[in-house]
């Protein structure tokens, strides 16, 4: 064959080669295993990058200002906005199509998550009213739990355990999700601006008509969203609303004829990219707490670092179960029959993982007093890789007893 044949066939060949490289890794980053991994991997990265002799680098590139913004703020506000948009198209979805649709199956694990909400906040109220030097305004950090991080646990250990327990968990953390949008809306919110609010829900209600109107072009979608986002960063309520709202607005019922629903679509093209730059870019500049033996020595003694890991350790496990137990025990409500109370015992320590959220919490709850922010995202990174281990070893072992039925 003539080496100008050969060289074209090579020319055709490579963007085939690279298009399929491509896609390969766009599956593998929509893996919940490969999200939560890369989470991890971020978080240890940020820990050994704070402690380290160039901690000092790592601390101005996350002040460094970039636009409107600092580094570490393009990461809570902007890339996390992502992270909440799709978690808004997930809600949307168990509110139309999923377990959220049909009440007899979403009882248990919505009061479930309703529990593990509250009791946190009240264990961490108790102890920082009751104990010298504590700080109410962190009452919320416990009460979120990380989706991405606890289903990623889920995954790697239980590949034999029932379909139904991944539902329990993925109905309660949206709930949870939601629960930690509604707080972070309504608590931390700061120097409110009407008209910005205006203009942020006027887009949102034309990216809502947009879709109404089966607009599919991403030039009129992106602009759109982009300015809901800003505007609703510039009202003082925090910019992740605005991608919630949007997902929430994002249409999730295909039409007659129509292969996939735009939300399918648009979170088919996202995912990869919440999962394998958004999310651990956050936790890239907001894991990295300096964990000096004078750290720890003062997080053992903070009231609110002991009211995190009370919170997320002890308030979670008794608020799932316990909630999920009364609810079966006492109303018409039922657990699902291919479930045993053991794996929800697992699942309410799984509950514990307060990662992304929390440690997005913890920035808004202590404003500019950056101890007690360390301090309590030390407890955060503490308490979720306690729950993570214990949870490991517990779903281990159920996935072990149900390989074996």
């Amino acid at each position: 064959m003539p080496p100008v044949i050969r060289l074209r066939q090579k020319r055709r060949a490579f963007p085939r080669i690279l298009g399929r490289e491509r896609a390969f890794l766009a599956d593998t980053l929509r893996a919940e295993t490969t999200g939560g991994l890369l989470l991890l991997g971020a978080a240890v990265i940020a820990l050994i990058w704070a402690n380290s002799p160039w901690q000092d680098a790592y601390h101005h590139l996350r002040e460094f200002e970039l636009g409107p913004l600092s580094v570490e703020g393009w990461a809570a506000d902007g890339a996390l906005a992502l992270f909440f948009y799709l978690a808004g198209v997930e809600l949307k979805r168990e509110l139309v199509v999923g377990t959220l649709s049909r009440i007899s199956e979403a009882v248990v694990p919505v009061v479930a998550a309703l529990a593990g909400m509250m009791l946190p906040a009240i264990i961490y109220l108790v102890i920082n009213l009751t104990a010298d030097g504590g700080r109410t305004s962190g009452w919320a950090v416990p009460t979120a739990t990380d989706i991405a991080f606890a289903l990623a646990v889920l995954a790697i250990v239980g590949s034999s355990l029932p379909s139904a327990l991944r539902a329990f968990l993925l109905t309660l953390a949206v709930v949870d999700d939601f629960g930690a949008i509604l707080v972070i809306a309504v608590f931390f919110s700061h120097g409110f601006h009407p008209l910005a609010l205006v203009a942020a829900v006027a887009l949102i209600g034309a990216f809502y008509l947009l879709q109404r109107f089966r607009f599919r072009t991403p030039l009129l979608y992106v602009p759109v969203a982009l300015g809901a986002w800003w505007f609703m960063h510039e009202s003082g309520i925090h910019a992740t609303i605005a991608g919630v709202a949007l997902g929430l607005v994002t249409r999730v019922l295909p039409d007659p004829g129509e292969e996939h629903a735009p939300a399918e679509r648009i979170e088919h093209r996202l995912r990869p990219l919440s999962a394998g730059v958004a999310v651990p870019v956050f936790a890239l500049f907001a894991a990295g707490v300096t964990l000096g033996s004078d750290a720890l020595r003062e997080m053992l003694t903070d009231p609110v670092a002991i009211g995190v890991v009370a919170g997320l350790m002890a308030g979670k496990i008794i608020g799932v179960f316990g909630g999920s137990w009364l609810t079966a025990r006492f109303t018409r409500a039922e657990l699902n029959s291919d479930l045993a109370w053991r794996d929800v015992g697992a699942v309410s320590v799984l509950a514990g993982i307060g990662f992304t959220v929390a440690l997005l919490i913890a920035q808004l709850a202590f404003g500019d007093d950056i101890a007690q922010i360390e301090r309590a995202k030390a407890a955060v990174l503490v308490a979720s890789l306690l729950s993570a281990v214990i949870a490991a070893a517990l779903l281990f072992r159920r996935n072990r007893a149900y390989a074996e039925e």
